[in-house]
């Protein structure tokens, strides 16, 4: 295996991943370059973008971010929610913003390649941790938002499918969505996927917390139980053989929180995937996105897929930036 393969055109697959010599078994390290810095967003190309402007039929659409103080208190308690301290007057006719305690990372937003490094292995593509700093550009979210992100988004609505088939998603639980799950949603809606595509995976979870009042909502966090994906090696196996640029969710994490009994990701904190993902596939992640207004004009037309673009901030060693993004239908 070498770090041509991209160039090449051939992409391997998860189980040829597994066996490498050359990097990290699992790892994508240098498919995309040795030196590359934005990992699977690589497979957002030219013609990709140019395909996916034809998905525009009727001129919809749809912002996939909530405002920026819309989660408050924050879903992480490590986080603060914005403040918009005052609209500054100067010279009496201009005005100005000032807020305070931005986080980027509090409401809908996209996580870098710099949001988690692997235990074993570190940060992805081999790039020293001594790199990854306040300021310093390796890994930085600038790398992505310099060209920004243009693809065919897909919508797999897991909300809809569960309730169709008797088992709705409990949305105050950490109710764990499987890969039969997943596949069964995209068999239903008729899917069919390309590489470069970026994933969206509707449950509902953000518009129903956003509608909880603030007691709920806290305990809520308290408990840190939100659905989402179950880890799982299959399910990390088709994220990366369906060959997304990115994927996001609704949900707080993507994956399921707390993770699954059976995750065989123990080397990693509290079982997660994020390292796998992040770290050594290179896949952004979306977390919090606004889409449910997008998937219910996609249950209305049956029309699942769309041109999406997402312009992340370009601050230097920014570890995320709120995604900015908006599908057009």
């Amino acid at each position: 295996m070498t770090s041509n393969i991209w160039k090449n055109e051939r992409l391997p697959s998860y189980v040829e991943l597994k066996a490498r010599t050359d990097a990290p078994a699992e790892s994508a390290w240098g498919l995309f370059g040795t030196d590359d810095q934005i990992g699977t967003v690589n497979l957002l190309t030219e013609e990709v973008a140019a395909e996916a402007a034809t998905l525009v039929r009727k001129g919809a659409s749809f912002g996939l971010d909530y405002e920026l103080n819309a989660f408050k208190p924050p879903v992480s308690p490590y986080r603060k929610t914005l403040v918009h301290c005052e609209v500054c007057r100067l010279d009496g006719q201009v005005h100005d913003d000032y807020v305070n305690d931005f986080f980027p990372q509090a409401g809908s937003h996209i996580d870098g390649l710099r949001h988690h490094k692997h235990s074993v292995h570190g940060f992805y593509n081999n790039v020293d941790e001594f790199l990854v700093g306040s300021g310093t550009p390796d890994l930085g979210v600038q790398q992505i938002g310099r060209r920004g992100m243009v693809g065919r988004g897909v919508l797999v609505d897991i909300g809809r499918y569960r309730l169709s088939v008797g088992r709705p998603l409990d949305l105050m639980t950490g109710d764990s969505i499987t890969l039969d799950d997943v596949q069964g949603a995209v068999n239903s809606q008729g899917l069919k996927f390309r590489t470069g595509d970026i994933l969206l995976l509707h449950t509902g979870w953000a518009e129903h917390f956003l509608g909880l009042n603030i007691k709920d909502q806290q305990d809520l966090i308290a408990k840190r139980t939100f659905c989402g994906l179950a880890q799982s090696e299959e399910m990390l196996a088709w994220l990366w053989d369906s060959h997304f640029s990115v994927v996001a969710s609704d949900t707080v994490a993507v994956e399921v929180m707390p993770t699954v009994p059976t995750s065989p990701f123990d080397r990693n904190v509290r079982g997660m995937m994020h390292p796998d993902l992040i770290a050594l596939l290179g896949l952004c992640l979306g977390e919090m996105w606004k889409l449910d207004d997008l998937a219910r004009d996609c249950a209305a037309d049956k029309i699942y897929e769309c041109m999406l673009v997402s312009k992340p901030l370009t601050l230097v060693g920014g570890v995320g930036s709120p995604c900015n993004a908006v599908a057009i239908k």
